[in-house]
């Protein structure tokens, strides 16, 4: 059924106020002039200038550091909370666990942060680079948990069955055959997880500390006090980081899914 006049119509406005803001900013980004509103001429100069404002570096390098290290740690531990909701049934304490996994989805981002930075005070451990990465791995595990168990739900067990039969250990059958065939939605969980905490704000505001300062804490700063160009560029390799990741991903996600298909194929044939 194709859709109606009303149906492009508002599909297209909807379209257009999601994207059209981050299309004006990537075009303002090239930008000659100094100021963002006015076009002055095709230029790369803010880009070149972006390379020697230090501020914007530190913040950047801080945030891929984080996004790395807390993307993979939440990957893995979200990963295992999957693997616990799914195959190990109605075990003593499941319902607080699956809350304490699923709150962050539906807290308030201010409240989340609030309880870290309240939890990291108890502790005494001293904002920084520390508190900022275990934030971010509480928030982004979860997301990951989300995605692998949703896969999960609709693996064949009996392919590990068959393995386990013939003399596979468990670990082993786990690497060599659960791990290959939820591999893309880890890797779409990892990639979530990295997105998540590359332009996370709230929550880091409330953890970070001396040489912490994230790129989207950094921007948050700088924008109070008026918008420049370099800022329009920063933001502009943000947005070309994060698509050439999801590009990425998409690819990798299908090339396994067609492989897969392909070895079934085989096995069927051969069968």
């Amino acid at each position: 059924m194709k859709p109606g006049k009303f149906d492009a119509t508002v599909l297209t406005i909807g379209f257009a106020f999601l994207y059209l803001p981050i299309v004006i900013l990537v075009i303002y980004s090239f930008n000659e002039s100094k100021l963002v509103t006015v076009w002055g001429g095709f230029s790369l100069k803010w880009y070149g200038a972006l390379w020697q404002n230090q501020g914007l570096l530190d913040a950047a390098w801080v945030t891929i550091r984080v996004g790395l290290i807390s993307a993979t740690s939440g990957t893995v531990l979200g990963t295992l909370a999957a693997l616990a909701l799914v195959r190990y049934g109605r075990f003593p304490g499941r319902i607080l666990f699956s809350g304490m996994v699923y709150a962050p989805l539906v807290m308030p981002e201010v409240i989340t942060g609030l309880s870290l930075l309240l939890l990291f005070v108890a502790v005494g451990l001293d904002r920084g680079m520390l508190t900022l990465t275990l934030a971010h791995i509480t928030f982004t595990m979860c997301y990951v948990a989300i995605v692998v168990q949703s896969r999960l739900l609709t693996f064949d067990r009996s392919l590990e069955e068959a393995a386990l039969d013939l003399g596979c250990p468990p670990v082993r059958t786990f690497f060599r055959i659960t791990l290959p065939l939820i591999m893309p939605a880890v890797v779409s969980g990892w990639m979530l997880a990295f997105t998540l905490s590359l332009d996370d704000l709230v929550i880091s505001s409330f953890t970070t500390g001396p040489g912490a300062t994230t790129l989207p804490i950094k921007i948050y700063s700088q924008v109070r006090l008026g918008v420049t160009p370099e800022i329009n560029a920063v933001c502009t390799i943000l947005i070309g980081i994060v698509t050439i990741g999801v590009i990425i991903a998409s690819i990798t996600t299908k090339q396994r899914e067609l492989q897969r298909l392909r070895d079934e194929h085989v096995a069927a044939t051969q069968a």
